[in-house]
């Protein structure tokens, strides 16, 4: 490699990926315009994303989307060690530099060939457990998209740790745009369920490519630095928390698959994926402006904890209602977007939801691990729950999916008292301060619920197009939250801090 002074201009534009100092004075707006880029092109995602599934479930049957599920959770699985926490290492550092990036970013890529390599070698042996022979080459399809996506764990984390959120959500729009587009051309054509598998692999394929050429950081040859060692440290346990989380987010689909069969996981499997897709599409990026602004400010309490709960405050203003709305009006949503033979989804739709509900801040407490360095806490909280969610879903799949649902929903309450008391202890942050956060949004987003189902009830008419009377719900539901806010103490207030981010953006020089 080059020494670093054979070419002043290109060392500085290098080094510049690894200071953060130029942030700090101006965190808030950084934020704030990140912040709003990231939901805008999230929105645009989510609206791809959410209408390529729903094209696809008319192309396509249940059981295409059940056998890539049966696959899909083997293979995301090993593919959470591609990245080994080394990308959320990057981040989090105070201080890093250019070589021990490159070590980085070559441990990395190294492990995606290995993890692509060891799925292909895990297909007969997949297929051999569902006794479905069609999973074998599912798997290998799928393999490929690890080699890419490797390519641009690091860039995407130096763009994340410079708050350059732009970038990323040009990565992210245009990679999601053109493989929604080939899965949707492969169905048409008849490509059954190879066209979820050419949506996948194209997305990471294209994501990869557009990072390398969004961050033009380039690795050197791998170099142990000093200071390597405790970021491999950092990765390690925060790898061990994303595969115990990991186990207990997927357990079920496997399961299912085992017990009852690619029909009854294609419904399931739906239903949770129409379920948290908003709420995944609110919650990452929110993330990924809240980590690294939150790292920035880990030697400051009193800003670290205002920044906290007014993280927490928006995505459940935003999260929370459309969880809620969701719910009463699951059989509309069910019937106007999937159709007639998706109807059987509606009750396990609402068995989630409760899950749904808290799922829209649960993120807040990895945020608290990963942002303070606490990534051995991270570790044991992660088998700890990973344990728990096994003895749940191995006792209630006997029962069927709808109990499995139900069991999983109505354990989440307990599972977040405990996880926050755990992760807020020797931290600035407070379980009652986080139940304050909390209170408006829970109570305007059941009022709202409570009505619009109060209304139907009163005023039920067969009348209307499906379609027509889902309009009129969501209507009624907005109308009926933002009274609610305007009606509760302390709401206006909050509403009108989300009218001052508009100020804030207007005033802001582009980031």
């Amino acid at each position: 490699m080059p020494k670093s002074h054979s070419n002043p201009k290109k060392t500085q534009h290098r080094d510049d990926y690894f200071r953060t100092e130029q942030l700090q004075g101006d965190l808030k707006r950084r934020s704030v315009r990140g912040g709003l880029i990231v939901v805008a092109a999230q929105g645009v995602k989510f609206t791809v994303q959410t209408g390529g599934t729903l094209v696809l479930a008319h192309f396509l049957v249940r059981e295409d989307f059940g056998l890539v599920a049966m696959v899909t959770a083997v293979v995301n699985f090993v593919a959470l060690f591609k990245d080994l926490g080394l990308s959320t290492a990057t981040i989090q550092r105070e201080t890093i530099n250019h070589e021990q990036v490159s070590t980085l970013f070559w441990a990395n890529f190294g492990v995606s060939i290995l993890v692509s390599l060891v799925i292909v070698g895990l297909a007969p042996l997949v297929s051999w457990f569902y006794t479905e022979p069609r999973l074998a080459l599912i798997m290998m399809a799928l393999a490929s998209s690890f080699i890419f996506s490797g390519l641009g764990v690091q860039h995407a984390a130096l763009l994340k740790r410079q708050m350059c959120f732009a970038a990323i959500a040009k990565a992210e729009m245009g990679s999601i745009i053109f493989s929604v587009f080939v899965g949707i051309l492969a169905a048409y054509w008849g490509a059954g369920y190879w066209s979820l598998i050419l949506w996948r692999v194209t997305q990471a394929v294209s994501n990869g490519l557009l990072l390398w050429f969004l961050c033009p950081w380039r690795p050197g040859r791998p170099a142990w630095a000093p200071g390597t060692w405790s970021m491999l440290t950092f990765g390690s346990s925060v790898t061990g928390f994303t595969v115990f989380n990991f186990l207990s987010r997927n357990l079920d689909n496997i399961l299912i698959g085992k017990y009852w069969g690619p029909g009854e996981l294609g419904l399931y499997t739906m239903a949770y994926r129409l379920l948290l897709l908003p709420i995944q599409q609110l919650n990452a990026p929110v993330t990924s402006v809240a980590l690294p602004a939150l790292s920035r400010l880990q030697t400051d309490p009193q800003r670290y904890s205002r920044y906290y709960y007014k993280a927490i405050g928006l995505i459940t203003m935003i999260g929370m209602p459309i969880v809620s709305f969701l719910f009463i009006a699951a059989d509309k949503v069910i019937l106007v977007f999937l159709g007639e033979k998706w109807t059987d989804v509606v009750i396990i739709f609402r068995c989630l939801m409760p899950a749904a509900f808290i799922g829209t801040f649960n993120v807040a407490t990895g945020w608290t691990f990963l942002s303070l360095g606490k990534t051995t806490r991270l570790f044991r909280w992660g088998l700890f729950s990973a344990t728990a969610n096994a003895l749940i879903f191995m006792v209630s799949v006997q029962q069927g999916v709808v109990a499995l649902a139900l069991a999983y929903s109505l354990t989440r309450p307990l599972f977040l008292i405990a996880v926050a008391v755990y992760s807020f202890q020797g931290t600035p942050l407070r379980l009652s301060q986080l139940i304050r956060t909390l209170f408006r949004p829970t109570v305007t987003s059941l009022v709202a619920a409570i009505s619009v189902y109060g209304m139907n009830l009163v005023l039920q008419s067969n009348t209307l197009p499906i379609s027509v009377a889902l309009l009129i719900d969501g209507i009624l539901f907005l109308m009926t939250y933002l009274l609610a806010w305007l009606l509760i103490p302390g709401g206006p207030s909050k509403l009108q801090e989300l009218i001052n981010m508009k100020n804030e953006l207007s005033s802001t020089k582009s980031t």
